[in-house]
């Protein structure tokens, strides 16, 4: 069964089991290197303000020489969102993605694109690297306006800004980190593949989401949420969406409730794989996680259980309820954003905003935590009688329980758009990070 739950790293001791090499396989390394530094990280309760569930500062790498990539620039695999526009599930991009495929068919018989060398490249410099770079972005359309050969000018920085745009990418104009270049690289068969792949998706679904008016759609790949109302994004959130090893799902639903300052009722995946084996580590230190965490233990017959008669290296734990209580630091954050679905799986807030701004956010459990979440939840909550976001902000600073019931429910769809066209004419890609489009793989010519 998926986790559940909004991830705790706190708790997250399970390694991620390691790919082969190929697309996107920077993406992975990058969550096994998060991880490896947050098990260096993680010892009990932080210096000068209160737990911590998540991993803390980076470690500082050594500078780059001038045609290196960093080996450590978590900026570089930020998943960036575009400005609001036309919606993701909107059925004027299946006419778009039409286009798309077709104009990349053509790019797949001309033979593609050149491959672009892994090194570093910014505005200034002059080399046949530069040469090989404009090739590339002219082949996709990126480099329009009038460039000096082998030179990295005015045309070539926007050229590459408009790149990285289009593949989720923070737009530096520069070409600075292992992501871009893998981006670069990713040969045209494969993208061709994928946009065709991505296609049948959104025939399936756009047009059910269009004739609903109102719905929300969190795209897993590109790892942002969506509020669209009659065909136009209200607002465009960043979310942190499940890990490899712990995929969100794909879900079409309705959001019937808004729980605020909930329990965390910890899922037995997350029991067996995170809580326990932290739960052995506090005690043989002496400490007391669940006071650390700020958390209570019921027996099968919903009895609390003293945490001094807690067994964390016998079987019985195992067959522990475990909630956590409201709080600052609560793994939910303040409210909670359900929807009925097989897998349990919610959108919700977190104790930690910095998630939204930092490396790759494919690291949750399988939930989808979301950033701004009070101006999504008073979207939501708008035909609900006495709520606005005034209320909503009352709600975060007192703390206050309350279980909202949504009058008019929202459809949500949780779903895996990794490549679409827009009618802009612009071509969007985003990591294939549970490997959904394993047909474009196949199909591809590397």
């Amino acid at each position: 069964m998926i986790a559940t739950a909004g991830l705790v790293a706190g708790f997250l001791m399970s390694s991620v089991a390691p790919s082969s090499a190929g697309p996107f396989s920077w993406l992975t390394g990058k969550q096994q290197e998060n991880q490896q530094t947050y098990q260096r990280q993680e010892t009990g309760r932080n210096q000068g303000g209160g737990f911590s569930f998540f991993g803390g500062r980076r470690g500082q790498s050594e500078a780059p020489r001038a045609d290196e990539l960093p080996s450590n620039d978590p900026e570089a695999y930020m998943i960036t969102n575009p400005a609001l526009s036309t919606p993701t599930l909107s059925s004027r991009n299946i006419a778009a993605t039409k286009a798309a495929i077709e104009k990349y068919k053509a790019i797949v018989a001309q033979g593609g694109w050149p491959m672009i060398p892994p090194k570093a490249m910014k505005p200034g410099m002059s080399s046949q690297d530069v040469s090989i770079l404009q090739r590339r972005l002219e082949i996709s359309g990126d480099l329009a306006g009038m460039s000096v050969p082998g030179e990295y000018d005015a045309a070539v920085v926007a050229a590459v800004k408009r790149f990285q745009a289009r593949h989720g990418l923070p737009p530096t104009g520069v070409i600075d980190s292992k992501a871009m270049v893998e981006a670069l690289n990713m040969p045209a068969s494969f993208r061709l593949a994928q946009l065709q792949t991505n296609l049948k998706r959104l025939q399936s679904l756009a047009s059910n989401a269009s004739a609903g008016g109102r719905y929300v759609v969190v795209n897993i790949p590109s790892a942002q949420v969506e509020a669209v109302d009659n065909g136009q994004v209200v607002s465009r959130h960043a979310a942190v969406v499940g890990k490899i090893d712990r995929p969100t799902p794909e879900i079409t639903s309705r959001i019937h409730e808004i729980n605020f300052n909930p329990y965390w009722y910890v899922p037995k995946s997350i029991v067996q794989k995170d809580l326990v084996p932290k739960g052995r580590l506090f005690a043989s230190r002496g400490q007391d996680m669940l006071a650390s965490y700020r958390m209570q233990a019921f027996d099968a017959a919903g009895n609390p259980i003293d945490p001094r008669r807690i067994d964390w290296n016998g079987s019985e734990v195992y067959n522990y309820t475990f909630r956590q209580l409201p709080w600052e630091e609560n793994s939910l954050g303040f409210v909670k954003i359900n929807f009925p679905n097989k897998d349990a799986v919610y959108i919700h807030d977190t104790p930690l905003k910095s998630l939204f701004g930092q490396a790759v956010r494919f690291e949750s459990s399988g939930c989808v935590r979301v950033h701004n979440v009070e101006q999504l939840v008073a979207w939501i909550l708008r035909d609900t009688p006495g709520w606005d976001i005034n209320r909503i902000h009352h709600m975060k600073a007192s703390r206050e329980q309350a279980d909202v019931k949504v009058a008019n429910r929202v459809p949500v769809y949780l779903t895996y758009v990794s490549a679409w066209g827009t009618p802009d004419g612009q071509v969007q890609f985003r990591p294939d990070i549970y490997g959904h489009d394993s047909g474009a793989v196949a199909a591809s010519t590397f």
